[in-house]
């Protein structure tokens, strides 16, 4: 995929609660009969179950696999790791990072955001997220970072749906549409999916993303402030407060009120915000605009005509905490839809 040296390496976040299948899913990436080369960094190489005999040799940093894949241990920062791997002067078709069950995805993102020599070599693909469909309803009462996992999410493997009863599937699609509703959601066992379903998306920038699946952001009339709520009524304190807020807007917008409104939402809500995106029409550019953030970090830009049998229209979603209060909610649907010019 990369053609030289100076492309841009796309890196897959896989992250997932202890037991959902991640590493059952890095497994079936490294043995796939894809014909790529992947670097893979994991938190901690006990952790992996990749068996010894693939391995050259575990006490190097970096081994290969035999599949021509490259592994390394995390035994120190990520920029650290990821800087060494770029000054080797190897290529890879893309990098994934595989966090322990018990992680927080955003630090791993924000490091894609922070830091110069990688933000040139390399771009956050996707965050994805294996989610176990018979035990998240469970996982979330007594895990922050079982919540964290799925509502950062850019694709979620929801797995084992073999083994789930059909009350525990449709709770566990409950919970991912409550805690996000912009993630583009992969059901399968076993973690065998295909692989085209979660690498290589443009999903955490939005690139592409509209182009691949069209529900990626999911669309609400125009009165989408009616549609939220319904599953209100389904909140418990296990969901840390965590919601989302998808909306959409037909009007072209105001680069300048969005960017106002941008600002004063993340200058007085950031800590609370998890993640936010959006493909937006801004204007009579005839680009979309993309936006995405982590926390109080942003990052926009014009990527590409709007495809043409499209019609332009700006969608936003917001995931983070505090969001549930039916006042707030009104509050920052009125001040994107305030944005049209």
């Amino acid at each position: 995929m990369q053609s030289d040296s100076t492309a841009k390496v796309p890196v897959t976040v896989l992250t997932g609660y202890l037991g959902a299948g991640k590493t059952t899913l890095l497994n079936h990436i490294l043995t796939a009969p894809h014909g790529k080369r992947y670097a893979v960094i994991v938190n901690e190489f006990g952790e992996i179950g990749i068996d010894h005999d693939l391995i050259v040799d575990v006490d190097e940093e970096i081994f290969e696999l035999n599949n021509g894949c490259v592994c390394c241990s995390v035994r120190g920062d990520l920029i650290r790791i990821l800087g060494a791997l770029f000054r080797r002067g190897q290529t890879f078709d893309g990098v994934i990072i595989e966090t322990t069950g018990l992680a927080d995805p955003a630090p791993v993102a924000q490091t894609f955001f922070a830091d110069d020599e990688i933000k040139n070599r390399a771009y956050l693909d996707a965050v994805v997220s294996v989610v176990d469909a018979v035990h998240i309803a469970g996982q979330i009462e007594h895990s922050h970072e079982a919540v964290e996992q799925i509502a950062f999410a850019d694709v979620i493997v929801l797995n084992k749906t073999d083994a789930a009863s059909p009350e525990q599937l449709e709770a566990a699609q409950a919970i991912i549409q409550r805690l996000n509703r912009g993630a583009k959601v992969v059901t399968t066992s076993r973690s065998l999916v295909n692989l085209d379903a979660i690498l290589d998306l443009g999903a955490f920038s939005l690139d592409r993303a509209m182009d691949l699946d069209p529900h990626f952001l999911p669309k609400h009339h125009h009165g989408h402030e009616h549609d939220h709520h319904d599953h209100h009524d389904h909140a418990h304190s296990h969901y840390e407060g965590i919601d989302s807020i998808a909306m959409r807007v037909s009007a072209p917008l105001s680069e300048e009120l969005f960017d106002a409104w941008l600002s004063e939402l993340v200058g007085s809500r950031g800590l609370d915000i998890l993640r936010l995106k959006g493909v937006l029409q801004m204007g009579d550019d005839p680009r979309r605009y993309i936006i995405h953030g982590v926390h109080m970090m942003l990052e926009g830009d014009y990527q590409g005509p709007w495809p043409a049998d499209s019609v332009p229209e700006s969608r936003f979603v917001l995931i983070g905490r505090n969001l549930a209060d039916p006042l707030v909610r009104a509050e920052i649907e009125a001040g994107f839809r305030a944005c049209a010019a």
